[in-house]
């Protein structure tokens, strides 16, 4: 269902059952997939390219020119993959080079007045509480919670199944499967309790609080923690996604003092 009283450019390519209510706006360039349902006086702008079974509420604005002094009118884009729920007021800008682009993956739950800037890309099952602000260029991986009010400065990279309490500003690299709170960020155990709740078994758990005991705990650099890592715990995936992330990232991370990096 379309509503007369929605704005629909002709370009605009429109899936199959999808439901526009009236006073929407959907702007010429704009893709919209199978099943999806855009509330009243939400915005789908140039650029975006929507999969299937979204829902925008009231207000959103998603496709937004990037706030960026780098744009220069370019064409660019804003991807959503499929089964997103994104609410009230939401901002979403668009990359800022026809390359690339801000990319949304599926089954996001992006809650009201959450912003997120160009090129940032926020991977799959993710929660993004109200308020959260995410910068340009930065990456939230799989499973990640971004409480209410919590903000993600630009280059950062937040690890899989990663717990960010409200109100935490996150200046840099977060490790996956922890929690990260107060200000300044500060380490504040493993993300136990919703890993449990999706089938990670306590042995793996365990692997994860020992490693970052090296890391947080033990008072040694960054590099020897890395090195007690690989000594102590049994090679799995969890060990090579901790590792990996943190020397992806040249031991910068953030809760460590700069004398402990190297």
């Amino acid at each position: 269902m379309i509503s007369q009283l929605a704005h629909v450019d002709p370009s605009a390519k429109i899936g199959a059952n999808v439901t526009i209510h009236p006073f929407a706006y959907i702007d010429k360039d704009v893709e919209i997939g199978d099943g999806c349902e855009i509330k009243p006086y939400a915005s789908i702008l140039e650029g975006t390219r929507m999969g299937k079974n979204n829902r925008v509420f009231q207000g959103a604005i998603i496709g937004a020119e990037p706030q960026d002094f780098r744009w220069k009118g370019d064409k660019t884009y804003c991807y959503i993959g499929d089964n997103n729920t994104i609410r009230e007021n939401v901002i979403m800008n668009r990359g800022i080079k026809p390359e690339g682009g801000t990319r949304i993956g599926n089954e996001n739950f992006i809650m009201a007045k959450t912003h997120i800037g160009h090129d940032s890309v926020v991977s799959n099952h993710c929660v993004l509480g109200n308020g959260v602000v995410v910068a340009g260029d930065c990456k939230i991986d799989e499973c990640v919670i971004l409480s209410s009010n919590s903000i993600v400065h630009e280059n950062s990279n937040v690890g899989k199944w990663t717990l960010v309490k409200g109100g935490c500003r996150i200046a840099g690299n977060v490790p996956p499967y922890i929690i990260i709170a107060h200000n300044p960020a500060a380490y504040f155990g493993v993300n136990a309790y919703v890993m449990r709740k999706n089938g990670f078994y306590d042995s793996q758990i365990d692997d994860i609080a020992k490693a970052y005991r090296n890391v947080y705990q033990s008072g040694i650099s960054v590099y020897n923690a890395l090195q007690r890592i690989e000594a102590d715990i049994d090679p799995s995936e969890i060990r090579s996604e901790i590792v990996n992330f943190i020397r992806g990232n040249n031991l910068r991370i953030v809760a460590i003092p700069v004398d402990m990096l190297d």
